[in-house]
C-alpha cells in the first residue's frame, strides 16, 4: 500500500552548520585540534556548548549525550576529537555523525522508554547506544559486514547487550520486528524506501535525510497518521546515499 504524504515544515531556531560536514555513518572529514583535556570533562562541554547551547531542550537526550562515551566509538587517533562538533571518520569510508546532529535526529523521534526502534546504518554503533539510553528495544542494520561486527563488539563491551545488529540492506528495514514505534535513517535515499514506511508503526515517526546523491538533502519528520505519512521539513543537511 502508498501512503499518501502531507508536507509541512517544522520552523526551527537558524543555526550555523557546515553542510558537507554534516555526514552520516559514511565519509571522511579534515583533522582538527581538540582540546587537551579529559574525556567526562570534554563530553559535558560538548553537550552544553554544541547542544543544550543551541536547539537541544530534551533533557532525557541532552542526558544521553551525556553518558555515552564516544570516544569509545572512534578509532584511537581520533578520540582527541571525540567531542569536538564534527563528524570523525571511523573506516571503510564512513564516519561518525556530528553530535549535534545525532542529538537533533534522537530528539526529533521523541522516543518513550519501551518503544521500538528501528535503525538504518549502524556505523560506529554510538547512535544506537544513545538510542539505548532511552529504551531498550533498539534494532540497528548495517550493510558493511566489518562495520557491523565492530559495532557489535563495542556495543557489547560498554553494556549495551540489548542492542541488536544486523548486517544486511538496511533499505529493506527488519520485517521480522516489525512494526516499530520509530525509524531512524542515517544514509539518504532519494525516495523514502516504502519498506521502512510499512514497518512503521501507525502514529509512528521516522527521521530521515532524504535527497539526490553527494548533494544537500532534507532532514524530515515523517508521522503516520491515520493512513497517510506527514512530512515536516527541518533541516538541510548532507548525507552519502544509502546503499542497498
Amino acid at each position: 500500500m502508498r501512503w499518501e504524504l502531507v508536507s509541512s515544515v517544522i520552523r526551527l531556531p537558524v543555526v550555523a552548520l557546515a553542510p558537507l560536514l554534516l555526514v552520516g555513518s559514511c565519509g571522511t572529514r579534515p583533522q582538527a585540534t581538540g582540546p587537551p583535556i579529559g574525556y567526562a570533562a570534554a563530553r559535558q562541554a560538548m553537550v552544553t556548548r554544541h547542544l543544550r547551547g543551541r536547539d537541544i531542550t530534551d533533557e532525557k537526550v541532552l542526558g544521553a549525550m551525556g553518558r555515552v562515551p564516544r570516544e569509545e566509538f572512534v578509532p584511537r587517533g581520533q578520540r582527541l576529537h571525540a567531542y569536538e562538533d564534527g563528524p570523525l571518520p571511523i573506516g571503510q569510508g564512513q564516519t561518525i555523525s556530528q553530535p549535534y546532529i545525532v542529538a537533533l535526529m534522537t530528539q526529533l523521534l521523541d522516543l518513550k522508554k519501551g518503544e521500538k526502534v528501528l535503525e538504518i546504518g549502524t556505523g560506529s554503533g554510538y547512535q544506537a547506544a544513545i538510542l539505548a539510553e532511552l529504551t531498550p528495544q533498539v534494532y540497528t542494520i548495517e550493510i558493511l559486514p566489518e562495520l557491523a561486527e565492530r559495532a557489535r563488539a563495542t556495543l557489547a563491551r560498554l553494556g549495551y547487550e540489548s542492542v541488536k545488529v544486523r548486517t544486511g540492506d538496511g533499505y529493506q528495514g527488519w520485517p521480522e520486528h516489525a512494526p516499530f514505534d520509530a525509524i531512524i535513517v542515517t544514509c539518504a535515499p532519494e525516495k523514502v524506501p516504502q519498506p521502512l514506511v510499512d514497518q512503521l508503526e501507525e502514529g509512528g515517526r521516522m527521521v530521515i535525510p532524504v535527497g539526490p546523491q553527494w548533494t544537500s538533502q532534507t532532514l524530515y519528520l515523517l508521522t503516520k497518521k491515520g493512513g497517510k505519512l506527514e512530512s515536516a521539513a527541518v533541516i538541510v543537511v548532507s548525507f552519502v546515499p544509502m546503499v542497498h
